[in-house]
């Protein structure tokens, strides 16, 4: 997420059985098997946000190959969750979730109630011009670091409804775009610290570490 609670809760619900959790689910999808079919009977009622070092962050995460019933109330907890920690926008591998899926507020209207939904999406670089602003992450909570990105992209992705999104942007959402697609490919922004950056959240990274 663009600028929590600890632990994810798999139980017995209307979506399936249970899993036997992010943490084997990860360690099996080491062994080749596939991140979204082992992820099918998460309970999203009680998704929340994870905070770093949380394994599933740094995850590549895969592509939704159909939109369900459960993909789209994973969906709807996100964009819960999103507002509830006041936040820009959330990808899936934050909630425990390791799907190509993120969302955001609205770009138009950051007080609208609901948000929008991205599935499966990438980013192309449209202008290779880069600025420098500062980035928070609800999985990082109390972080922030200057991040360089491109100041253009276009945005690829489908809605919950089916419909092909196609959208360029140079505007902050370039950024949010960016951001969150990063936490897909299990890229964090202390990732993308400075030096300086480093050194200043040196022990706010260290007290995450050790929760």
């Amino acid at each position: 997420m663009l600028h929590g609670s600890e632990g994810l809760g798999i139980e017995r619900g209307r979506y399936g059985t249970p899993s036997p959790g992010l943490w084997s689910m990860c360690e099996r999808a080491g062994r080749g098997r596939s991140l979204y079919h082992d992820s099918v009977h998460i309970d999203p009622r009680v998704l929340e946000i994870l905070p770093y070092p949380a394994e599933v962050l740094k995850r590549k995460a895969e592509a939704i190959p159909e939109v369900t019933d459960l993909v789209r109330a994973v969906a709807d907890r996100m964009l819960e969750l999103m507002h509830e920690a006041e936040g820009i926008g959330l990808a899936a591998p934050q909630v425990g979730v390791p799907w190509r899926l993120f969302v955001t507020r609205h770009p138009d209207d950051r007080e609208a109630e609901g948000g929008r939904v991205f599935i499966n999406p990438a980013v192309e670089i449209i202008d290779p011009s880069a600025a420098e602003d500062t980035e928070g992450c609800l999985s990082l909570p109390g972080i922030e670091v200057t991040v360089r990105r491109p100041v253009a992209v276009r945005l690829t992705a489908r809605t919950l409804d089916g419909a092909d999104i196609d959208e360029a942007r140079d505007d902050h959402f370039a950024r949010v775009y960016q951001h969150e697609c990063d936490h897909l490919d299990g890229v964090l922004i202390i990732d993308r610290m400075t030096t300086m950056d480093r050194l200043r959240n040196r022990r706010a990274i260290r007290e995450l570490e050790r929760a």
